[in-house]
């Protein structure tokens, strides 16, 4: 296409010349160039001017229209402009539209050739002296910016018609291919950059150039097509950094940010990434330098680009963005070309350059110059340069910031005692209102070894601590003691307490002492030099310091009062000298009473091995014990003798829970059973053991045991209180309760309960609960006869004459008669000889479990076979809709029954606690009693 349209541009070219007339023969006064790029309009220079013909409306213009340009050396057709260079230097650009220009350059010399783009904005020209340079147009001003390393052999100029703002063009001869960049908006301006060049074979003509490719004419009239090295980078994939880098350059001299934007979010390499955000910076990319450190999580920096994200004016971009590259100088040029010219006063200021700084604030802004000198003298002061720095802080004065000019009048006074002007100084000092600044010149002058000066300023600026340091350095103990009130520091005082005692001022130094928390010193100048142990053992008491108990030791054991010596290194925890002190004089049994609980193990050991040796082995065994000790501990409890039998026994009892050791276990129930010296010990203690063990079934049968042999002696109510105290443990740790005991337990409940009916005058109740133990009349050998009598009598007495008459059969047996007193014989024989069968029924009551009728004393039910709970105030067996429980055993009783036996009564006959009938409850529904109830017959034996 291209082809056919430069062979009709010839031909038009042609026929324009054959249909010319000839007017007049003239002489030839130069060559004749024909420039037709379209159909609409035709240039022809001839002789130093140019005829500009619009094809439409055959209407000719002549160039230049001002004479003053001279001969036109050059032009060139775009399709909305018209250029041309003169032989004086003048480069003109037409708009063919109406025929203005619309730019006009003048160069040095004489222009040669004019390579305009397509688009009119930008145009490379040719001189004289054949070097190349690149016109802006489309600026207010135009720009002409010399390309470099130009080759004076240059035949043509082409511009990349891709993206064709990016100012991209590549010039040629007859041997190389020269590719070139516009960067036309950077921080530092517009410039050309050469891209790089590659050979050209002479055949080749160049004609087009797009994307890097270019477009060649062969000498056949063919066409190939060339991929520039400059843009090869864009088909091949590096890999290597080297490669990356140079790819990376590349795409940054082709103003292709955006595409070496891809590369290094494809290759995240922190070098590429850095250069590709400085190449964003310089080309005043704000957007994408975003983007590009957000890659690198510069967040400082993605930080301070969103603060200037938007900024429309070019110059205070710039400025911005030169000072994040660290191009200062450049940044405060275009922040003074800006509309905000402060801003490279701010930026000097905070980059601590005091001098640029003060130079700029002359001519932008004077009332910022006392506080950059303020700034400026601190920085000098840092830096040693003092008198410099008391310039400034004097310079930094003004009238109208009180807080500003008291910094500077201390930056003054801080200069004048450095500079050696202490008088001066110290006067500024004590005048200004900053307690900071006294201590600050203090420290100064301490420094100087200007120690009075250095003290006063301290205590004028309240100070106390530091000012009485400095005047213990100058000996002034006056000022010292008045400042002591105000002082803090325990140091301070102790060291004005020695002080005193090397003086000889006792009292004195014991108060400093005291102010210092020093007890140790305080207690020995109460003890040594003041003769005041009362306060010295108050002291001691106080701190618990034990080296002071040390020392009060020493006073003690000087006047032989050990007591108060061991008394006072127990108090203060000094056991090991304490003990030690006790056996050299033989007072260990006091140590023991005073170290009481705050002894340690290794304490307690060594007491015990003190009366271990003293053959005091109840002691030992106690001390032992304590320690944990616990073989040591029971040893020393067996060897006890019977006078102390009973309290060491209760001891190893509890050394032997605490031990759950089963070797001292077996030891202790050995010694108790008699298995050790063949002397059975009360089975009280053994019982204790089983209960302390938590072994319940063994304690059950050795109560069971003793509650026989207290069964046998008649005594049945501590009997009834051991078995009751049983029951209630094995309920407690729901453990199965043995027949015998349950058995037992309800039999001398009976009897017990028996006696109160009796004194209430029940004499039916009486008579049934009697009869129940008649019939186990065999655990009763005590008391066979008199039980047996009363049954009978309270039989009789009922109405039950059948029972009376078959126990007063079983009491006139040949062993029983003997024994019957005599007031009753004579009844009891006669029940005997006429006896009377007759017999008062029994009510008849449903069992509580499965419902059927049974007499109501009756324990055991027929029907479902379970033993049945019984009513401890009547002895009959419960009903479901009379339950009741007593509040403090748990056991249970008739509801009506209870509350009429309390009536008189005033405790449970069971547990024997104080009760009222207001605590007894009824209860609707007793399930869950009967459910915990020993009901089974292999835990309880029918009487």
């Amino acid at each position: 296409m291209k082809r056919r349209s430069n062979l009709k541009s010839s031909e038009r070219n042609t026929q324009l010349v054959n249909s010319a007339k000839k007017l007049k023969d003239t002489e030839d006064f130069g060559a004749t160039s024909i420039s037709c790029p379209n159909s609409k309009y035709t240039a022809v220079l001839l002789k130093g001017k140019v005829q500009l013909r619009q094809e439409e409306t055959k209407g000719v213009k002549s160039f230049p229209a001002d004479k003053r340009q001279g001969r036109i050396l050059c032009h060139a057709l775009t399709t909305d402009f018209f250029h041309y260079g003169t032989d004086s230097g003048h480069v003109v650009c037409v708009l063919l539209k109406d025929g203005k220009t619309v730019s006009s350059f003048t160069h040095t010399v004489g222009v040669r050739e004019v390579f305009p783009a397509q688009r009119g904005k930008h145009l490379v020209f040719t001189d004289e002296k054949k070097s190349g340079y690149l016109l802006s147009t489309s600026t207010e001003s135009d720009s002409c910016l010399e390309l470099p390393d130009f080759s004076p052999t240059i035949t043509g100029v082409l511009w990349d018609s891709w993206h064709p703002e990016r100012g991209v063009f590549a010039a040629y001869d007859h041997e190389k291919v020269y590719v070139y960049a516009l960067h036309k908006l950077t921080i530092h301006g517009s410039w050309v950059s050469l891209v790089g060049s590659e050979c050209l074979h002479p055949s080749k003509k160049p004609m087009s150039l797009e994307n890097g490719v270019l477009t060649c004419q062969l000498a056949s009239g063919q066409t190939s097509k060339l991929t520039l090295s400059t843009h090869s980078y864009l088909k091949q994939a590096g890999s290597s950094s080297s490669k990356l880098s140079k790819q990376l350059t590349r795409a940054v001299m082709l103003n292709r940010l955006d595409e070496g934007l891809d590369l290094v979010r494809t290759h995240t390499k922190e070098r590429l990434v850095k250069k590709l955000g400085k190449a964003c910076l310089i080309h005043m990319e704000v957007e994408l330098a975003i983007q590009v450190y957000q890659l690198s999580q510069n967040v400082s920096m993605v930080s301070s680009l969103e603060a200037i994200r938007g900024m429309e004016e070019y110059k205070l971009l710039a400025g911005h963005l030169a000072m994040f590259l660290g191009e200062y100088n450049l940044a405060q040029d275009h922040y003074l070309s800006s509309s905000c010219p402060l801003a490279a006063l701010e930026m000097r200021r905070d980059l601590s350059h005091w001098e640029k700084a003060l130079k700029l604030a002359k001519d932008l802004a004077e009332d910022q110059i006392p506080y950059i000198s303020k700034e400026y003298a601190a920085h000098l002061e840092q830096t040693g340069d003092f008198l410099k720095a008391l310039a400034h802080y004097k310079n930094g004065l003004t009238h109208n910031n009180q807080e500003h000019n008291e910094a500077c009048q201390a930056g003054v006074a801080r200069m004048l005692i450095t500079l050696g002007d202490i008088r001066g100084g110290v006067a500024k000092a004590i005048q200004h209102p900053s307690r900071v600044l006294k201590q600050e010149c203090g420290a100064l002058l301490e420094s100087m070894r200007q120690l009075s000066q250095a003290a006063r300023l301290y205590e004028t600026g309240q100070y106390y601590d530091q000012a009485a340091l400095v005047y213990m350095q100058c000996k002034d103990w006056a000022n010292v003691g008045e400042l002591l009130p105000h002082v803090s520091s325990l140091r301070t005082h102790q060291r004005y307490a020695k002080a005193m005692e090397a003086n000889g001022k006792f009292k004195v130094a014991a108060q400093a002492y005291k102010r210092a928390e020093d007890w140790d010193n305080l207690t020995r100048i109460l003890l040594d030099h003041l003769n005041n142990p009362e306060a010295a053992v108050h002291v001691v008491r106080q701190t618990k310091s034990k080296e002071g108990a040390k020392m009060v030791a020493r006073f003690f054991l000087l006047l032989k009062n050990y007591d108060s010596a061991i008394r006072i290194l127990v108090l203060c925890q000094c056991n090991d000298e304490a003990f030690k002190l006790a056996q050299e004089h033989r007072q260990v049994e006091v140590f023991a009473e005073i170290i009481g609980a705050e002894a340690t193990q290794d304490d307690y050991r060594n007491i015990a091995l003190y009366f271990e040796a003293k053959k005091n082995h109840l002691q030992a065994g106690y001390y032992f014990h304590l320690g944990e000790q616990y073989r040591g501990a029971l040893e020393n409890l067996l060897m006890c003798d019977s006078t102390e039998g009973g309290l060491a026994v209760d001891m190893a009892i509890e050394v032997v829970c605490q031990a759950k050791d089963i070797y001292l276990t077996d030891q202790l129930i050995e010694y108790l059973t008699g298995k050790t010296d063949s002397k059975p010990k009360d089975p009280v203690h053994l019982f204790r053991l089983y209960m302390a063990l938590q072994r319940h079934t063994e304690a059950a049968h050795v109560a069971i045991s003793i509650a026989r042999e207290q069964l046998c002696s008649g005594n049945y109510r501590v009997s009834h209180n051991l078995l009751f105290k049983m029951y209630r443990e094995l309920l407690d740790c729901k453990t199965d309760i043995p027949a015998e005991m349950s058995t037992n337990l309800m039999l001398l409940h009976s009897y017990l309960l028996a006696r109160i009916h009796v004194k209430r005058g029940d004499h039916l109740k009486a008579a049934h609960l009697l009869t129940r133990v008649s019939e186990n009349i065999r655990m009763f050998p005590a008391h066979v006869v008199p039980i047996l009598t009363s049954t009978v009598i309270e039989c009789q007495r009922a109405g039950l004459r059948n029972s009376a008459f078959n126990h007063a059969v079983t009491l006139m047996s040949p062993d029983n008669r003997k024994q019957i007193q005599q007031k009753y014989r004579k009844k009891i024989e006669d029940i005997v000889r006429h006896p009377h069968k007759s017999e008062v029924v029994d009510d008849m009551t449903p069992c509580p479990v499965c419902g059927s009728l049974l007499p109501q004393n009756e324990l055991l039910c027929t029907s479902c076979k379970s033993n049945l709970p019984y009513c401890i105030a009547t002895g009959q067996h419960m009903l479901r809709e009379d339950w009741s429980v007593c509040p403090h055993c748990d056991f249970p009783a008739l509801h009506s029954q209870f509350l009429l036996l309390l009536k008189t009564e005033k405790a449970c006959p069971m547990c024997s606690q104080t009760l009222c009938a207001d605590e007894v409850k009824k209860i609707s529904d007793c399930s869950k009693y009967l459910a915990t109830a020993n009901l089974n017959r292999r835990t309880m034996a029918s009487p």
